[in-house]
């Protein structure tokens, strides 16, 4: 049995080491809803229209200079399914928001049988 925190960290650690896209493979539904508070990035519905987000971000990174997980909370409701809140600070390049990048975000995640449903980003 594997519980909901262990999918989270497991998620996570992959982000930290630079596997954001097989991450987003291996964790995402297919009908997950992904959206960015306080940003003019539209919501994006589906695996297709969030995997072309995803890949556009990581392609866009022209230096990565770090990131940490500052907390985690994790409210499992049901085995594999819940909700997860993960603080995060990243520093890097990107070639659509400049040099130098210092971000703060939280993502909340609504999991259900162990995928990511629906994923809300506030940035700092």
């Amino acid at each position: 049995m594997s519980t909901l925190k262990s999918k989270v960290d497991d998620l996570n650690q992959q982000i930290l080491n630079g596997q954001i896209l097989p991450a987003f493979e291996q964790y995402y539904d297919e009908s997950v809803v992904m959206e960015d508070i306080g940003t003019e990035i539209p919501t994006r519905t589906g695996k297709d229209a969030s995997r072309k987000h995803e890949e556009a971000f990581v392609g866009g990174i022209t230096a990565f200079h770090g990131a940490n997980v500052k907390n985690v909370v994790v409210n499992e409701t049901s085995e594999g399914s819940g909700v997860a809140y993960s603080e995060w600070f990243m520093h890097f390049d990107h070639s659509g928001y400049g040099n130098d990048t210092k971000m703060a975000q939280v993502a909340v995640q609504e999991w259900k049988d162990g995928k990511i449903v629906h994923e809300r980003f506030y940035h700092a």
